[in-house]
């Protein structure tokens, strides 16, 4: 197996193995591919797992498994089964894997899943994320957060704000946090991951396992080496026992433990490289040359963004202002907007993944995500994008214009969601969909799977007997409620495009309402033109109209925008 089309092809002279600083943590299927179902996650390391890898590789020559077999292997339901394969292709490290490239569910189910693929995916369903951490100046926050919500109760401790919300100011982990923490994972479990991937031979002991090369490239579902965006080298090119083998006669097996040995060592240079890239920044400001490990500390007044090829662009701590991003000015293809606050943030470009953290009473319109959007922790967020999947996960009082081909998933404490098909476009956007994948025929924007509202993936004390409560779902929109939103006049786009309309079909209903909306508006435009009135009665009508239309804004949100022009 190689990761890429142009890894077939062996370079006259390869590449020396990389550094092991060089080595990172693919943050994807951390952020993205954890499934709260607890029938996935497994306690007895590689005992269960075992079994299914005998019983899964018996089943298929072909070494993949659809959702009908793999239902039956881990007694779920079909649906949480679909959901899994769904997941992996979403955060699968081989472009070339068919599966990656699969156009609808259909496909995705008669392709299957790679079954080594599918145990890594499966074992790292026990990791546990971070806890927020401490803000160092609750003040400098103490007004962008409103007080505690009237929502606030049943699960106060899994509360969407109450993290953040609370006098310690709890906010998201740094991004040099996150990615030591799952490295020492990797470091403690590394052992069980190559057990689940290594063949056994008739020998005794530690030898009686070893790794093929293909095997091994499997691994490259959670490292990689090098920068990020840069040319893809195979994962085995950059060790030192599968290095400068022919892929016509690959290298014979290697012993696990001299791999994990090989592993370990890596895994833990990096961390030491971690810990010196931000033990100065714990004692001084950050310097501007490392951009990958920004995502510390809101400051309220900082809207640049923050970015490098390998970590993700960062838009933090907007706050009452309008923020813009086209497609030229990101690096990279992985957005995450954290605590933004009263504000309206446009990224008109394509993506492969998005995270919206903590923002509260905003706009946030994503142009096209290929991969997977994941919204937690938001309140009374308005957010409209064209995507692969999405996650909602301890969310209130939010709204979601969604042009989506897989299942909405609703996940942990949510209270007032509410959902409604896409609704608006800009020039660029059919390109920016056709380059990540997006299918404007498919929309399953009302198709929500709801899971549990405790996410055993926190690091957090869950309220007694609530572990089977599903999450709540959210509600459609009334047609008559819907409409489309427009963007500013100011925002114009760098570069022209052909999209001139919505590409995704709207529902009868809401189509009804929208000619409805039109109709009614070009007849009151013709009553006004054609009515004669005092001037007396023309300043009447116009203060009427005025009032009418601020409600109108108080109610859908759009309030915001009007503050954000202001501060232009």
């Amino acid at each position: 197996m190689t990761d890429t089309p142009a890894a077939e092809q062996q370079p006259e002279t390869p590449p020396p193995p990389a550094a092991a600083s060089d080595l990172h943590i693919r943050r994807e299927p951390f952020e993205h591919g954890l499934l709260p179902i607890p029938k996935l996650i497994f306690t007895d390391g590689t005992q269960t797992l075992s079994q299914f890898k005998s019983t899964l590789l018996s089943s298929d020559s072909t070494q993949r498994v659809n959702s009908e077999t793999l239902a039956q292997v881990l007694e779920v339901p079909i649906e949480h089964s679909r959901l899994l394969i769904e997941t992996i292709s979403s955060v699968l490290h081989d472009e070339s894997d068919p599966l990656v490239t699969a156009k609808n569910s259909k496909e995705i189910d008669e392709i299957g899943v790679n079954v080594f693929d599918l145990l890594i995916f499966l074992y790292v369903q026990n990791y546990k994320r971070l806890l927020p951490k401490g803000h160092k100046d609750s003040a400098a926050v103490a007004d962008v957060w409103p007080s505690t919500s009237a929502f606030d109760g049943f699960l106060s401790a899994l509360s969407p704000l109450q993290l953040v919300r609370s006098n310690s100011r709890k906010f998201m982990p740094s991004q040099a946090d996150e990615e030591a923490h799952q490295l020492s994972y990797l470091h403690k479990h590394m052992g069980n991951i190559l057990s689940l991937l290594a063949d056994s031979t008739d020998e005794e002991g530690d030898e009686s396992l070893v790794l093929s090369m293909d095997k091994f490239e499997h691994l490259g579902f959670l490292i990689y080496f090098g920068e990020k965006g840069s040319e893809r080298i195979p994962l085995s090119q950059n060790t030192p026992f599968f290095a400068n083998s022919d892929p016509d006669m690959p290298a014979a097996p290697v012993p696990a433990p001299q791999v994990l040995d090989w592993l370990l060592q890596s895994i833990s240079s990096t961390l030491e490289h971690i810990a010196d890239r931000v033990s100065p920044k714990e004692n001084g400001p950050s310097s501007h040359s490392d951009q990958d490990v920004t995502m510390t500390d809101v400051v309220t007044s900082s809207t640049k963004p923050s970015s490098s090829i390998r970590g993700p662009t960062l838009v933090e701590g907007v706050s009452k202002s309008s923020y813009v991003k086209q497609a030229s000015e990101l690096k990279g293809t992985t957005v995450k907007v954290v605590n933004c606050h009263e504000s309206a943030i446009y990224i008109l470009a394509p993506l492969r993944y998005a995270t919206i953290y903590g923002c509260s009473d905003a706009t946030i319109v994503l142009g096209a995500v290929g991969k997977a959007v994941r919204v937690e922790h938001c309140e009374r967020v308005h957010l409209i994008t064209a995507a692969k999947r999405i996650c909602i996960a301890n969310c209130r009082e939010c709204v979601f214009f969604l042009g989506v081909n897989q299942q909405p998933l609703i996940v942990g404490d949510n209270h007032k969601l509410q959902v409604a098909p896409y609704n608006t476009f800009y020039s660029q956007l059919e390109e920016h969909m056709n380059q990540v994948g997006i299918d404007s025929k498919i929309n399953r924007w009302d198709e929500h799977v709801a899971l549990g509202v405790v996410d055993p993936h926190d690091s957090l004390s869950h309220p007694a007997g609530v572990a089977d409560v599903q999450a709540e779902l959210a509600a459609r929109i009334d047609p008559d409620q819907y409409t489309n939103f427009v963007f500013p006049n100011w925002l114009g786009s760098e570069q022209a495009g052909t999209t001139e309309h919505n590409p995704f079909p709207l529902p009868d209903a809401y189509l009804a309402s929208q000619e409805k909306n039109v109709k009614s508006l070009e007849e009151v435009k013709q009553i006004l033109k054609e009515t004669q009135l005092e001037d007396s009665r023309k300043r009447e009508l116009s203060i009427a109209l005025h009032a009418c239309f601020k409600d109108w804004l108080c109610a859908s949100g759009n309030i915001r925008q009007l503050y954000c022009l202001q501060g232009e």
